[in-house]
């Protein structure tokens, strides 16, 4: 039997050493950036930081610099208060919030926060994709979400969403709208590419409008919780946002096919479906927040802007650092 010379035996050793201590530096690295990575579920709202405190018309937003929910007065402007959880996209109504969290790892995956009046967590979901858009029902009691699948911009064709809907009142869970029944054009509508985001309420909890997307158009429609069906009204219409008095839906339209700056915000009136423009010239992607019955906010270049309705004056920043507008009622 042939032995190993005993300095090859050494260098053996010592590569298996190395490598042992390599792996060893690696794991502990990993280790410690996962531990580094903030945790969004970790902060969690001061104590008296409500839904119903400060003056009626707060408007509240996801603070940049913290990640936080935050609220700020109109009687004091520039006086935030960031002292919510942590969210990256956040909507809130009738005493109820809704907090979509990213959670490190890939794929990627979100967590859904249902929170109460004093921002306490009531109920969470583990979904997959990433945060997208928020909305809650002016009674609190009907929410809706949307993630992105794959993809991370509505600029591009490459990109699916996922949009659900909970419903407070039953605990029933749709878990992507794509399986409710459209009617497109008068005529029912079956494709594998159907992708619904952006939903809206109206106040009896039950009527809905959204954007869906098929064979490369985006529309309108408006939809019916209990029977379950949904149709399309408009096209070109994207992220739609429902007025208080259910009248007009405030939406970005697609006005350009540069990527850079492809929309606009305009009002549409449901009685006529007539829309018009409104006095923001910047391309914004987001789906408006009514801010009071005449104007609508929404985020745009890292801040949150206000702008009328009626399509005349000029925006006007409300907060800087800002973005997911809220104002509960």
């Amino acid at each position: 039997m042939t032995t190993e010379p005993a300095p090859n035996r050494r260098r053996l050793w010592a590569l298996l050493l190395g490598v042992l201590l390599l792996a060893g530096g690696a794991t502990a690295y990993t280790v410690r950036a996962a531990g580094a990575r903030p945790d969004p579920g970790t902060a969690t709202p001061d104590t008296g930081f409500m839904l119903d405190t400060g003056t009626p018309g707060a408007l509240w937003f996801r603070d940049t610099a913290t990640g936080r929910v935050a609220r700020q007065d109109p009687g004091a402007p520039g006086g935030r208060m960031p002292l919510g959880p942590r969210c990256d996209r956040f909507h809130a109504a009738g005493g109820t919030a809704l907090c979509l969290q990213l959670r490190p790892g890939v794929p990627a995956r979100t967590y859904v926060l249902v929170l109460d009046r004093r921002l306490r967590e009531v109920r969470r979901m583990s979904l997959p994709g990433i945060p997208n858009r928020a909305r809650v029902s002016a009674s609190g009691k009907v929410l809706a979400w949307t993630t992105f699948a794959s993809g991370d911009s509505y600029a591009t064709s490459a990109f699916s969403t996922r949009t659900s809907i909970l419903d407070l009142r039953t605990g029933y869970l749709v878990k992507n709208m794509e399986q409710i029944p459209l009617t497109l054009d008068g005529r029912r509508h079956h494709a594998p590419d159907v992708n619904y985001w952006g939903v809206t309420f109206a106040a009896d909890d039950n009527r809905f409008y959204a954007t869906v997307a098929t064979r490369g158009r985006t529309h309108l429609v408006e939809g019916d919780l209990k029977k379950w069906a949904a149709r399309t009204l408009k096209e070109n219409v994207e992220c739609p946002s429902l007025s208080p008095d259910g009248t007009r839906i405030a939406y970005k339209k697609k006005v350009s096919t540069d990527p850079r700056a492809p929309w606009r915000l305009h009002v549409l009136d449901l009685a006529t479906l007539r829309d018009h423009p409104l006095a923001e010239p910047r391309s914004v992607d987001d789906q408006a927040a009514w801010a009071t019955p005449d104007s609508v906010a929404y985020a745009h270049d890292g801040a949150v802007w206000a702008v009328p309705a009626d399509g005349t004056g000029a925006p006007d920043r409300l907060a800087a650092g800002a973005s997911s507008p809220a104002v509960p009622k």
